[in-house]
């Protein structure tokens, strides 16, 4: 009897994941499934990495696969929601791989990509259907889709999901749902307000925390290079150069950003690509298969990517700009590391940054190594970061596609601006 066997999983389910090569359950899968097996209404908190798919995908699947139920037509008797269109695509992969012997269906909708044919996939119906917000809205405008038969709720990244931008989709979202439903919600990081607002949505759950709220993961090697804003396009392209075996990821804060920024390593002779808002869906694919594949060894990308790439390759991930939310940081350094892999997390951080740097390790409880530069005498105010030029220039708008929205403090954006900032959640 292998250790998933002992969680109570069924049999054709187990044969599926020891073919995919995995025995040995990882602590939140542990931990979780057997209260998701008894049809409890669970919070779990993990590293990102660590499995939290298979830990909400295997048993979700075996209480399907129990019911011995066929989908009706444009039904779903599932609803996992998730803020990204790579993070969809990523879930909906690795349910297929779980269900393969079964005669369970997994079908995804994203924004960014034409509706017709998710459309006359879901008039068949399905029995799992993972979705970003807004496209699943539409699709129920279309009346595409009905949600009152799905007696199960999935929240990944329910950080995101509850924050601002996605709520009032959500709200609606949940009320379309059975009201007998089991609600699973699953992130890395869990802001107190967050976690309180997620409460509205559990009845009496579980809550399963393998590793505090905010904390990275184990075998990621963080360090940090204060450098000044100006050099550091050529610092890290001299870094990676040096490096010509790796492959990493690199973020920005912004679009504009990080478009430019791999234009100059291109130009320096880097294999480069780039995935942020601005990018169709099309684009976006082939940059991360290219990064699979090894085509380009670099990708830099914005806050987009930071949850939902999941490339057992990446050996560096390079902060080119510090986030403003710090439980950014977590979700993009865990692009390294993943499946019990060791990796490398190393950003560069200006003087205007260090308030920033200052916020993460409060957050994450660690001391980054400091690898080079001095070390600012004192942190400014996070406010005070940005440029004379930046404070002048309007912020950016949210990209009405997947769910994405490349500015990470989208609190202080919706206070200013609300109606706009609910349209561009509705439009994932």
């Amino acid at each position: 009897m292998t250790e998933f066997q002992s969680l109570g999983l069924s049999d054709t389910l187990i044969k599926a994941i020891e073919e995919m090569g995995y025995t040995t359950p990882t602590p939140i899968q542990t931990q979780a499934i057997p209260h998701i097996l008894e049809r409890k209404d669970l919070l779990g908190l993990a590293q990102t990495g660590t499995g939290k798919t298979a830990a909400f995908g295997l048993p979700l699947a075996h209480r399907l696969l129990e019911e011995d139920k066929r989908p009706e037509p444009k039904a779903a008797r599932a609803l996992i929601l998730a803020p990204t269109r790579e993070l969809v695509n990523q879930i909906a992969a690795n349910l297929v791989s779980f269900i393969r012997e079964t005669p369970l269906r997994v079908t995804s909708v994203v924004g960014g990509v034409s509706i017709n044919p998710q459309i006359k996939r879901l008039g068949r119906g399905t029995d799992i259907l993972v979705a970003t917000p807004g496209r699943l809205l539409d699709l129920v405008d279309r009346k595409a889709v009905h949600l009152d038969k799905a007696s199960y709720l999935v929240l990944d990244e329910a950080d995101q999901m509850l924050d601002l931008g996605f709520i009032h989709a959500l709200r609606r979202i949940a009320g379309l749902v059975s009201k007998k439903r089991q609600t699973l919600l699953f992130s890395a990081t869990m802001p107190r307000q967050i976690e309180d607002l997620a409460g509205t949505y559990l009845n009496n759950p579980q809550r399963v925390e393998v590793a505090p709220a905010g904390r990275t993961a184990d075998k990621v090697a963080q360090s940090v290079h204060f450098v000044g804003q100006k050099e550091k396009t050529q610092f890290l392209v001299d870094m990676i150069i040096g490096r010509p075996d790796d492959t990493c990821l690199v973020f920005c804060r912004t679009k504009h950003g990080a478009e430019r920024l791999m234009k100059k390593m291109v130009a320096s002779g880097v294999s480069a690509g780039s995935i942020h808002g601005n990018k169709s869906q099309s684009q976006r694919d082939r940059a991360i298969k290219g990064l699979r594949d090894g085509s380009i060894k670099v990708l830099v990308a914005t806050d987009v990517a930071a949850r939902g790439i999941d490339i057992p390759g990446v050996s560096h991930v390079y902060n080119f700009e510090l986030p403003e939310v710090a439980e950014a940081y977590v979700h993009r350094i865990g692009r390294t590391a993943r499946a019990g892999a060791d990796g490398d997390a190393v950003s560069l951080c200006s003087p205007e940054e260090y308030g920033l740097l200052r916020q993460i390790e409060k957050l994450t409880g660690v001391s980054v190594k400091v690898e080079s530069g001095d070390v600012p005498a004192k942190a400014l105010p996070v406010g005070k970061m940005r440029t004379q030029r930046s404070r002048k220039r309007q912020p950016e708008k949210a990209k009405a596609a997947g769910g994405d929205n490349d500015n990470q403090n989208r609190q202080a954006k919706f206070k200013r601006r609300p109606r706009r900032q609910s349209r561009a959640a509705h439009a994932a």
